[in-house]
């Protein structure tokens, strides 16, 4: 009696060949911790992380431009002084003026 072994054979190493092949490539994407997964919420992560160091460093560059102007403005800093902080000279009187609806 001849068994036909050959051709199923062949079609089941096929078969399994292709059932381990997607299931490393699924371990590689999902579970793996290198999955492509996990590189995409890095590179978001890394991109919000680079965004917020440019927004403070637009904000330190403000600052440090407002030191500055402070530095080397008499009137600018006496402005703030008595806008801000309700300063005032000696023997001047300060009338604030309320504004209504």
């Amino acid at each position: 009696m001849k068994l036909p072994v050959l051709k199923s054979s062949r079609w089941n190493r096929s078969w399994l060949f292709g059932v381990l092949a997607a299931f490393v490539a699924a371990w590689f994407l999902f579970f793996d911790t290198h999955s492509l997964l996990t590189k995409l919420e890095l590179q978001n992560q890394k991109k919000d992380l680079i965004e917020r160091t440019n927004d403070y460093q637009e904000r330190t560059a403000e600052l440090e431009q407002k030191i500055k102007d402070l530095e080397n403005n008499p009137n600018l800093l006496e402005k703030i002084a008595r806008e801000d902080y309700g300063m005032r000279k000696p023997d001047e009187t300060v009338y604030k003026i309320v504004k209504t609806e």
